[in-house]
């Protein structure tokens, strides 16, 4: 009875920590009320120096002058001090926090500066550090409603960072603080590159949401048109965007596939389908649609028959087998494994051959593989025949009554051509089909 009881205070206590509205992230008077409460023990909102270094690394040299903004009591600071990073200057409009830390790191590490100020008005030069580093600190004050604080720390941070400086920026990415922040820096020249380091661990559980790490390069002259590149994970090459756009939408397909793998991992119920549609970095067109099919619990499943991934030809997305439920799951019966990955192909894009599809899809869809798969399993890519199927748009319009269609040549099931006319409002249905046949000469 005493556990539960202990069990609920210590709820409580976490819940009074918690703002009442989102705009009282951005207020000084919540965190100072917050450390108060939160004691000596450190807190650390989302992502920890195992998590962070791999990227943190790449980005701050130990001889950088490094600005903190935001420190709270994170060991953030602490671990890059012990690693070798002797020039951090922490900065943080708590007293109560800034306190703690000083106290904390007295002895053990004396040269670790804390500093209570307003990361939106400094006393420091301009031009004084080659990088900044934030983590959580833009997400919290760009909950006020007008986003003003938030602006006015990123142009204090341009101002102290030196010329070839990076403020490297740990945040859950929501898109209104993305949108600010890159647009800020495409304003004033900089070159902006998101990493994608995937989903957080918190204790036993997995946070749905992943964690994105936005490094801004400042440069002397502003280059000819906006550098903006996305890497996933923390050494990822570099895929260039062409506008800030494309780079929402690249962070908003990433954060839908992290949904749909915490998806897929607590939600027991076999006879969901979950589906996810991948778009082209470049054109932001639709280009793959994945569904997950998993056998129910009861099905006899070979062993070694974990995970698969069913290629859809192209054109034949609308037959019952694939476009249907209850073909998906004779289909994932058919297959027999425990968890198939459908993917359907899209019109208006190009594929080369099966293989360059299976190089492309690879690296995300073995991410949904089931729990409990071996590390090193083999996983097939599945076909009829081998082949991506074949289809051409041979013309498309649009129609006061039905909206946006499509006219296209597709090669049947049985090796034959069809004509079929489509509605793109409701893609999935084929309005018409006629067999094509050859005339004599």
């Amino acid at each position: 009875m005493r556990r539960f009881v202990l069990n609920n205070e210590l709820k409580a206590a976490r819940m009074s920590l918690l703002p009442r509205t989102a705009e009282e992230f951005s207020s000084a008077e919540y965190w100072e009320r917050f450390f108060r409460r939160r004691g000596d023990k450190a807190f650390e909102w989302y992502g920890d120096y195992g998590q962070l270094c791999g990227v943190l690394h790449r980005y701050m040299k130990p001889r950088d002058k490094v600005l903190v903004v935001g420190c709270g009591n994170s060991e953030l600071s602490e671990q890059l001090y012990d690693v070798g990073y002797q020039q951090l200057i922490n900065i943080d409009i708590s007293e109560t926090a800034v306190a703690h830390m000083k106290q904390r790191n007295a002895e053990r590490r004396p040269g670790l500066t804390f500093l209570q100020v307003d990361a939106t008005q400094t006393p420091f030069e301009s031009g004084t550090f080659q990088a900044a580093l934030d983590k959580g600190t833009l997400d919290a004050m760009a909950a006020e409603e007008e986003g003003l604080l938030a602006t006015r720390m990123l142009a204090e941070v341009g101002r102290v960072l030196a010329v070839g400086g990076r403020y490297v920026c740990v945040s859950l990415a929501q898109e209104h603080v993305v949108k600010m922040a890159v647009e800020h820096f495409v304003r004033e020249g900089w070159a902006v590159r998101a990493h994608c380091l995937g989903n957080q661990d918190c204790g036993s559980a997995s946070f749905a949401l992943p964690l994105f790490v936005l490094v801004c390069t400042k440069f002397r002259k502003p280059p000819p048109a906006p550098v903006l590149e996305v890497c996933q994970g923390e050494d990822g090459p570099p895929c260039r965007l062409a506008t800030v756009l494309e780079l929402l939408r690249v962070v908003k397909e990433r954060q839908a596939y992290a949904l749909l793998r915490q998806k897929l991992r607590t939600d027991t119920d076999g006879s969901r389908s979950p589906s996810l549609t991948l778009c082209h970095a470049s054109t932001g067109r639709p280009r793959y649609t994945l569904t997950v099919q998993d056998s129910p619990a009861t099905a006899k499943v070979p062993r070694a028959n974990h995970f698969a991934i069913f290629i859809v030809p192209q054109g034949r997305e609308s037959d019952w087998l694939y476009g249907s439920a209850e073909g998906r799951s004779q289909l994932a019966r058919s297959a027999n494994f425990r968890r198939l990955v459908i993917v359907a192909m899209h019109r208006d894009q190009e594929y080369q051959d099966m293989q360059s599809v299976q190089s492309e899809l690879s690296p995300m869809v073995m991410e949904l593989a089931p729990p409990g798969m071996p590390a090193h399993q083999q996983v097939p890519f599945l076909s009829v025949g081998g082949e991506l199927g074949w289809r051409e748009v041979v013309s498309q319009g649009k129609s006061a009554l039905s909206g946006e269609y499509c006219v296209e040549d597709v090669r049947g099931e049985d090796g034959l051509l069809y004509r079929r006319l489509v509605f793109l409002d409701n893609a999935g249905v084929v309005q018409s089909e006629s067999r094509l046949s050859s005339t004599p000469a």
